[in-house]
């Protein structure tokens, strides 16, 4: 799901579709930092997700921290887009190249 903003009726949407995609007898923790759309109510009858709330002040222990540094640092960064939908096609050619790497190692 890639959208122009982030809060927290987006963020309830993308835990559902999360939900949607676990498997039945799977259960989906998700890990968040301390943004302000990131609060404890967004999983309220989801009853297939959790979220653990990582403490302020602590990048390092956010698993997404590093694959946002691997998207900048091989995809997004130092570059000149034409317009939003430059922006979009390039963040989703860059999370496919991710995946395909995750899903082979």
């Amino acid at each position: 799901m890639v959208m122009p903003y982030v809060n927290k009726d987006i963020m309830h949407v993308h835990l559902k579709q999360i939900s949607m995609n676990t498997a039945e007898d799977r259960h989906a923790v998700i890990i968040m930092d301390g943004a302000g759309w990131h609060t404890e109510d967004l999983a309220i009858n989801i009853n297939n997700v959790s979220i653990i709330k990582l403490p302020p002040y602590s990048p390092e222990l956010n698993p997404i921290e590093q694959e946002w540094s691997w998207l900048r640092q091989h995809h997004l960064a130092n570059r000149c887009f034409n317009g939003y939908e430059s922006i979009v096609d390039a963040v989703c050619d860059a999370w496919k190249t991710l995946s395909v790497i995750v899903k082979e190692s």
